[in-house]
């Protein structure tokens, strides 16, 4: 029995899909939600920079989430996650695509690579099949609430 390999969620911001990029990756420490549940070091800061996405932690020092794969400004973003519990090897892979439509920009993102992941892993919580992934979905549905409402709601939005 194989284990289910991925989880996806989608959202819309009404902004073009180059602005859209460039929120995402350029503004990903104000829109990304704090806390242990969402930053390796709870409070540290994320960026993207020199290939790849780090979180400088608060406490010193920082952490490499993962290199970036592709840099495709306005279109597509893929680049490696690795959870702080991971092991040497442990990777997985997050894919982020902008596509322009109806005034604004479907963004979709897609984190795969479990099944490479031991069934005990402790990214799992203990949780299986469908029953992880849906819980991948979750939080990550939680953070792309989180950036579409910044999108909506940023302080100095681009000139029309």
């Amino acid at each position: 029995m194989s284990l289910p390999d991925r989880a996806r969620v989608t959202t819309f911001v009404a902004v073009d899909p180059s602005d859209a990029f460039e929120v995402f990756t350029a503004e990903i420490d104000l829109w990304w939600k704090r806390g242990r549940r969402f930053r390796f070091g709870g409070q540290g800061a994320l960026r993207f920079e020199g290939g790849r996405l780090v979180e400088t932690r608060s406490s010193g020092g920082e952490f490499e989430v993962g290199r970036v794969l592709a840099w495709e400004p306005g279109a597509r973003l893929v680049f490696e996650w690795r959870g702080s519990n991971f092991g040497p090897g442990e990777i997985t892979e997050v894919e982020v695509r902008f596509e322009g439509m109806n005034g604004g920009t479907q963004v979709s993102l897609e984190h795969r690579g479990f099944s490479k992941l031991r069934p005990d892993h402790p990214v799992r919580h203990g949780l299986l099949d469908e029953a992880f992934t849906d819980m991948m979905g979750r939080w990550w549905g939680e953070l792309a609430m989180a950036y579409r409402n910044y999108v909506a709601n940023r302080p100095n939005p681009p000139l029309a």
